[in-house]
């Protein structure tokens, strides 16, 4: 306090390390099992709320998990922090349903076959309480309303068929030896079919028979039905789609281009980003991400091969070849080599929750943007750098060109992003933390801290560059094995509320809570 009227706030220190336990594994391998190819997990997303999960695979599927454990009160969770109510477990979560949502194609024209793995996951707006996402192939996305519907049956006759045929009438149809009558058309029939049908038109045959009719029954099934197709408009593989914050629009990104849609037009969407060069000899760049502004629906974001990232206003001009904000690094003098470009090359951009910042990750780096200071990034987590020795044998296994995906915590204090071996890392981004957190996708976790900051950290807002390194680990994992860089754990998501992350090593689906 100075001179009465000012008071100085003491400085907030960082928070401690999270405590990160194994929540729950769907899909879990037994030893030896091998892996089938369709079953590799290739996305993974939550809802806005965070009450449902989808995954998505290499066969084409789509997975959606829903949150149980706040269901258990019979009231919504958010009501219950309201209401200050005492929650002592952690999210737990169920399947929910699955449906196919691509198929394998062949392109005729281009002699192509086009894989139906699912290569992004977005949620859309809910309504009348049914779930809408968006899903995508190479070339198509579609949208898909799930929802529940009581399922509809086909009511019996009551036509009891033990009278029918104790009484003769129809079991003496086929035998009997009556005289058949002539019809004008030239067709017969015998007196058998006259004698059955006498039956029926009695007064009392009649309350026998009754047409079948459908009813809906109390059962109820879950539906998943396409709404619309978005097609035929990108020529390279679709490597991003993200919704928009008014909810009415999204954007498919593909190695040259970015196309803006709306959720209720599938017929045209409109081109807003085009790097194609008139000669294809001086293409020198491709996009490899993009995202909207979760806030500002006039805003994105995309990132290249390069190492970039630009910003952009589509209130600028209908096609966005100049950009409002760039951001990138320079490159250290006489540190150029040929690996310089690959593992420079951002495989994964994400706004944070408010959109103050974008996370991106390249091969070596993941690295804090202030979407306020274009000089550099505000810090700079080492996840690969143990590999740079290794480059030409990663190179040669192509290893090289694995793409990483990364996500922010919804606080905004923590990031996480994979690794090799299943493993994938927590660092903290707060002023002052020096938290690096080294997990493996498994039952056991085998947590690693290590600490050690080049320097101590400096706030977010700070206009000097902040360096932290990750550990500086030789080629050997959490368990002291040498990496395998076969078992990569690609695709992570953070939960918008909680210290909850889900990620997937091949074909199964873990989840982990602090």
């Amino acid at each position: 306090m100075h001179g009465g009227d000012e008071v100085v706030a003491a400085p907030s220190r960082p928070s401690e390390p999270l405590d990160w336990k194994f929540s729950q594994v769907f899909g879990e391998r037994t030893a030896g099992e091998e892996v089938q190819e369709v079953d590799i997990i290739s996305a993974i997303e939550f809802d806005k709320t965070g009450d449902h999960l989808g995954t998505g695979d290499c066969g084409g599927r789509v997975v959606l998990f829903e949150r149980t454990d706040a269901k258990d009160h019979g009231v919504s969770r958010r009501d219950l922090e309201i209401m200050d109510y005492p929650i002592s477990r952690h999210p737990e979560f169920r399947y929910k349903m699955e449906f196919q949502s691509h198929e394998p194609e062949f392109d005729y024209l281009k002699s192509l076959e086009i894989e139906e793995k699912i290569n992004k996951i977005r949620w859309c707006q809910t309504a009348n309480s049914a779930l809408f996402l968006l899903s995508t192939n190479d070339k198509t996305i579609k949208f898909w309303k799930v929802q529940e519907k009581k399922v509809k049956k086909i009511s019996d006759m009551n036509l009891d068929p033990s009278k029918a045929v104790g009484s003769g009438s129809v079991a003496s149809s086929s035998s009997s030896s009556s005289p058949k009558t002539c019809l004008v058309n030239g067709s017969s029939f015998d007196g058998s079919y006259n004698k059955l049908s006498n039956d029926f038109l009695s007064p009392g045959g009649l309350q026998l028979l009754r047409l079948p009719a459908v009813v809906t029954s109390q059962e109820i099934n879950l539906v998943a039905r396409c709404r619309r197709v978005y097609g035929h408009a990108h020529d390279y593989h679709i490597n991003s789609i993200s919704n928009n914050s008014d909810g009415e629009t999204f954007i498919s990104a593909d190695d040259l281009r970015i196309n803006l849609w709306n959720l209720e037009i599938n017929s045209q969407s409109f081109n807003i980003v085009d790097v194609k060069p008139a000669n294809m000899e001086d293409l020198t760049e491709v996009i490899t991400s993009a995202e909207f502004h979760p806030t500002h629906c006039n805003m994105l974001a995309y990132s290249s091969s390069k190492g970039s990232i630009r910003l952009i206003d589509l209130r600028q001009s209908a096609l966005c070849d100049s950009h409002t904000k760039l951001f990138e690094e320079p490159e250290a003098p006489g540190s150029r080599s040929f690996f310089t470009e690959i593992i420079a090359s951002i495989s994964d951009i994400k706004f944070s929750k408010d959109g103050r910042y974008v996370l991106s990750r390249d091969y070596m780096t993941l690295k804090l943007w202030d979407i306020n200071m274009d000089s550099g990034p505000v810090a700079t987590f080492q996840v690969h750098e143990y590999l740079r020795p290794k480059l030409c044998d990663l190179y040669e296994n192509d290893s090289i060109f694995d793409k990483f995906e990364c996500c922010p915590s919804g606080d905004g204090l923590r990031v996480a992003t994979g690794s090799y071996s299943n493993l994938f890392r927590v660092f903290g981004c707060a002023p002052g933390s020096t938290e690096s957190t080294i997990l493996e996708a498994s039952k056991i976790p085998m947590r690693r801290q290590v600490q050690t900051p080049t320097r101590p950290s400096r706030p977010l807002s700070s206009i000097t560059r902040v360096v932290r390194r990750g550990s500086e680990t030789p080629g050997v994992d959490a368990n002291g094995n040498a990496f395998d860089f076969t078992t990569k754990l690609l695709h992570l998501a953070w939960h918008p509320t909680e210290n909850f992350i889900s990620c997937a090593a091949a074909n199964s689906l873990y989840m982990y809570y602090a």
